[in-house]
């Protein structure tokens, strides 16, 4: 019953900014830690960025920190990722996850949205 809805990608120039937005229902929204993760071609599925329940808490990856910002409307039942200076090498499918704990660990997410593609080119 739980769904995860990304909008939000597409085609951006490098050093471009786009903002992704996860719209989640069948479940307590604000019970649960939200992240990010991407995937690109021939490559494992890779952490990005995690919120706490409150939004009290974030955590990147170290290739995102300070480029990349994660966070959560509990009222709208939605958690967002901007992403700022964008790289070629941030081409990728965009996932969010719902998790019962703040990690970084794909495993403990149980639940997926579908994916939003998001690629970085001139």
């Amino acid at each position: 019953q739980v769904q995860l809805v990304e909008s939000g990608g597409g085609l951006v120039q490098p050093g471009g900014s786009l903002r992704l937005s996860c719209a989640a229902s069948g479940g307590t929204f604000s019970s649960y830690a939200m992240g990010w993760f991407r995937q690109a071609p021939g490559k494992e599925r890779e952490f990005v960025a995690a919120i706490s329940w409150s939004g009290a808490s974030t955590y990147y990856a170290d290739s995102m920190r300070g480029r990349f910002t994660i966070s959560r409307d509990n009222a709208k039942n939605t958690v967002y990722l901007q992403m700022n200076s964008l790289k070629p090498g941030d081409t990728a499918v965009y996932y969010c996850a719902r998790g019962s704990n703040f990690s970084t660990g794909t495993r403990t997410y149980n639940y997926w949205g579908q994916g939003t593609q998001v690629t970085v080119s001139s």
